[in-house]
C-alpha cells in the first residue's frame, strides 16, 4: 500500500474507493482525519540521522523549508512533536479543503511567499509527486530512496541525485565535503 502516501488524500480515497463521488469521499476523510487528528499523527518515527543532517545544512548556511501534501494544522503538531521545528525557515502544508495539496502548487507557494529563486532551491523528495512538483517550477531535486518510493521512480521523475540516506544529502550539494 506504499502508493497510498505521497499523493493528495481526495486522490488516495477516491482510488482506495473506487469512487469519485465527493460526499463520499469527504465523509472517508473526515473519519480519517478524525483518527488521524488525535493518534495518526503520532505514529511515526524519525529517519536516522534527521536532525543531523538538518543541522550540517543551516551550519553551512542553507535554510530549510518543509513542503509536505499532509494538512499544515497536523504537520506543525508533527514536528513540534519531535523538537524539530528551530531547523527550520519555514514549515508548509496543505489546506484541510485541499487547497495546496498538489505539490507543484505548494511548490510555487512556497517559492513565492519565501521569494526564492528557483534556481538557488533543491527539494529533497521521496516520491514522485516531489519530484514532478519541484521540476514544474525548474527546481533541482534530490531523491531519496530511505522514504517510500524507489530509485526507479524518483530517476522516472526527473530527480537530479539520488540520496541512499540523510548523511548522502550534504555530500551531494556542498562543495568539498
Amino acid at each position: 500500500m506504499i502508493w497510498y502516501i505521497g499523493p493528495p488524500i481526495q486522490d488516495t480515497f477516491s482510488l482506495l474507493l473506487k469512487t469519485t463521488d465527493e460526499k463520499l469521499l469527504t465523509q472517508a476523510i473526515s473519519l480519517y482525519r478524525d483518527r488521524f487528528s488525535k493518534i495518526g499523527l503520532f505514529e511515526n518515527l524519525l529517519y536516522p540521522q534527521i536532525p543531523e543532517t538538518l543541522k550540517t545544512l543551516r551550519a553551512y548556511g542553507y535554510k530549510t523549508f518543509i513542503a509536505t501534501s499532509k494538512p499544515y494544522i497536523y504537520t506543525i503538531r508533527i514536528i513540534e512533536h519531535f523538537g524539530l521545528s528551530p531547523l527550520f525557515d519555514g514549515i508548509y502544508g496543505s489546506e484541510l479543503d485541499g487547497t495546496r495539496s498538489v505539490k507543484g502548487d505548494l511548490i510555487g507557494h512556497i517559492l513565492l511567499t519565501e521569494k526564492l529563486s528557483p534556481s538557488t532551491v533543491i527539494m529533497v523528495g521521496d516520491r514522485k509527486h516531489d519530484m514532478i512538483g519541484a521540476k514544474l517550477h525548474k527546481v533541482a531535486t534530490i531523491g531519496v530512496t530511505y522514504g517510500y518510493g524507489s530509485e526507479e521512480e524518483l530517476t522516472t521523475h526527473g530527480a537530479d541525485w539520488i540520496a541512499h540516506s540523510p548523511e548522502d544529502i550534504p555530500k551531494l550539494i556542498i562543495p568539498n565535503l
